[in-house]
């Protein structure tokens, strides 16, 4: 009687190849979501991040008059430039890092969609324009 207990204990072939079939469908079913789910929120991350440079370059332009200019770029919203007096800053908490995807945001100013200076990530492919998740995200949408 011991013995059929002890045999019957143990997990057979069979029932070893059904558990990682199912766990290899659900994995094959479920995983490329979850990857797309990633690259949306690399979307969203840009965006906020974009909406955050807006609003520092608002307060820096109450302050100065002006936004920066195009060769002094973002990096004047962490670092006072020479000659600027009436900067209060800094105007971000933390220094500007790379986009989601690595890529450092490009700045202009004069802008070329009205009055506000132009800021773009150049998406998950790095490269002007581009569609789905390599298009660009910019300020002015």
């Amino acid at each position: 009687m011991n013995r059929k207990r002890n045999s019957r204990a143990g997990v057979t072939l069979i029932e070893m190849l059904v558990v990682v079939t199912i766990i290899a469908l659900f994995a094959a079913i479920v995983g490329p979501r979850l990857l797309h789910r990633g690259d949306q929120a690399r979307v969203v991350a840009a965006k906020q991040q974009i909406s955050d440079i807006q609003l520092a370059l608002g307060q820096y332009k109450l302050d100065t008059g002006t936004f920066p200019t195009q060769e002094q770029g973002l990096g004047a919203l962490r670092q006072q430039p020479a000659g600027l007096e009436q900067w209060h800053g800094p105007y971000l908490v933390k220094d500007l890092g790379n986009d989601p995807w690595g890529h450092p945001y490009l700045y202009k100013f004069p802008g070329e969609h009205g009055d506000e200076p132009d800021i773009v990530s150049l998406g998950g492919d790095g490269q002007p324009g581009g569609t789905d998740l390599n298009a660009d995200v910019v300020s002015w949408k």
